[in-house]
């Protein structure tokens, strides 16, 4: 009699879970088939370089117009709109912010809200050092994403400018506050290589530039880094041109540099660091809690070189330099 009554209580308990998982499944998949999402992209700029999260979140089965909505705002370089644009998108309520850039993009989105995720795409600045998430394993508030650490990369190019001007002895660096530690990592490297360094700081750029670059061909600098910040970024085509006239080797921080007709660069895919927040993104509309979504670092790094401007400078590029170039632009 036991035996049967045992039986029949874990019959009766097998059947109640399964029963609870057949109710559980079918809603939860409704409820996420049936949502149409929204996401915000605040952009301090060029509103086109979120199209490559957009395209990954297409490939994840997002369409816009059936269960996606994106709601898009752009300062147009004018950081001081940001914090407005951020109220407006919580206002649209979006599910999900998406804040590229620089840190004013990431400050304007989280000072608007602290419930609604926000994914940054970290390019010119540390989240974890301006205090934007607890740790980069568990961000811990509605902040994650990816992110670019520049301290390594900036002594990484040095080197390749080296390794490329086997002769160089003395290296101007362009550098804002912005850029402050980039420039140390940068100095500390050049003097590891026996490399004199000319400081070309700007305090107002983007005005200086003609100027700063003017002093190093005065200072008889033999090549040029340039560091990177949002300011810069915005700026490169002003920029590369006013290097190319004072004939001097650069290395700039991102491929954006060297189509527009800079030397050489080195540092990471940025379309491919959007695509990666859009699995972020991906991850939050399955369910996850952003302070539970580790922030991620890319992993690959590319070097290009633009051929046409190292023949324009006379300049031979070494079998060494060439044999770990990942693009030659033509």
């Amino acid at each position: 009699m036991a035996a049967r009554f045992t039986a029949t209580i874990i019959s009766l308990t097998a059947a109640l879970v399964l029963a609870f998982t057949f109710a559980w499944v079918p809603s939860a998949s409704a409820q996420s088939a049936g949502k149409t999402w929204r996401v915000g992209v605040l952009a301090t700029a060029n509103p086109r370089v979120y199209d490559d999260v957009i395209d990954e979140l297409r490939k994840l089965g997002y369409v816009e117009g059936q269960n996606l909505v994106v709601e898009s705002r752009t300062a147009d370089g004018k950081a001081e709109r940001l914090p407005a644009l951020a109220a407006e998108l919580v206002r649209a309520r979006v599910d999900v912010i998406v804040a590229g850039g620089g840190d004013a993009a990431a400050r304007a989105a989280l000072k608007a809200t602290t419930s609604i995720p926000i994914v940054v795409v970290a390019i010119d600045y540390d989240p974890l050092a301006l205090g934007l998430v607890k740790s980069l394993a568990r961000p811990g508030g509605n902040v994650t994403g990816v992110y670019l650490q520049q301290i390594e990369l900036t002594g990484k190019r040095v080197e390749i400018l080296k390794a490329t001007l086997p002769t160089l002895a003395r290296l101007a660096i362009l550098w804002e506050a912005a850029a402050s530690d980039q420039f140390k990592a940068a100095n500390a490297t050049s003097s590891s290589l026996g490399l004199q360094i000319q400081s070309l700081h700007l305090d107002n750029p983007p005005s200086g530039f003609r100027g700063a670059l003017a002093a190093a061909v005065r200072q008889r600098a033999e090549a040029l880094l340039v560091t990177t910040t949002g300011t810069f970024f915005r700026e490169r085509t002003q920029i590369v041109r006013l290097v190319t006239d004072t004939h001097l080797p650069a290395m700039y921080p991102r491929r954006e540099f060297v189509d527009a007709g800079g030397l050489m660069s080195y540092g990471p895919s940025v379309p491919e660091m959007f695509r990666r927040a859009a699995t972020h993104v991906d991850k939050i509309f399955k369910g996850a809690h952003p302070g539970e979504v580790p922030m991620e670092q890319p992993t690959r790094f590319e070097l290009v070189i633009n051929k046409k401007a190292a023949i324009a400078l006379g300049l031979t590029i070494p079998s060494t330099v060439l044999a770990r170039t990942d693009h030659v632009i033509e």
